[in-house]
């Protein structure tokens, strides 16, 4: 942002990783810190999801919800608020443990919840990309993109200065 040059981002981030060890070595700071540049820049902002994009550390990455300018997502993106495993173990924990092959319905559940919550499709249909791209078509989509943002103007709310996480 302080030198005008668009930022491109490839998103594949399964999440932050949790437990005390990540803690202890800042990764709620960190986080934070780009979260907050994220939101500060005023620069050209295109997203490309191309496969996992899990829970806060998808929101950090440029998503929608912090004024991402485009997002594109490749048919093999899950988007989703935690993987599919995680997600069926803790939502169908019941069913799971009355079936008589657990294996087999952990995976019948996992299959589900990626083909309901965690695919492309539904992320654009409430509006947090603007389109599913096929991988070949990602760079000619990038430079339309960065085309149509050139003369993007954008200005943050006047303040006397930022409250960067620290």
């Amino acid at each position: 942002d302080a030198f005008n040059i668009p930022i491109v981002v490839f998103v594949d981030v399964p999440g932050f990783l949790p437990g005390t060890d990540q803690e202890w070595r800042g990764i709620i700071a960190n986080g934070a810190k780009l979260l907050y540049a994220f939101c500060e820049a005023t620069v050209p902002k295109v997203t490309v999801i191309t496969r996992k994009a899990y829970g806060g550390a998808y929101d950090v990455m440029n998503s929608k919800h912090i004024r991402g300018d485009m997002n594109f997502a490749w048919p093999s993106a899950e988007i989703a608020v935690m993987g599919p495993k995680g997600a069926a173990e803790i939502i169908f924990k019941k069913e799971i443990e009355k079936s008589a092959d657990k294996e087999q319905a952990l995976a019948e559940k996992e299959r589900e919840y990626r083909e309901k919550f965690a695919n492309p499709y539904l992320a654009a249909s409430r509006g947090y990309i603007d389109e599913v791209i096929e991988p070949g078509e990602t760079r000619p989509r990038l430079i339309s993109a960065l085309r149509i943002l050139e003369s993007k103007v954008d200005t943050n709310p006047r303040k006397k200065h930022g409250n960067i996480p620290l």
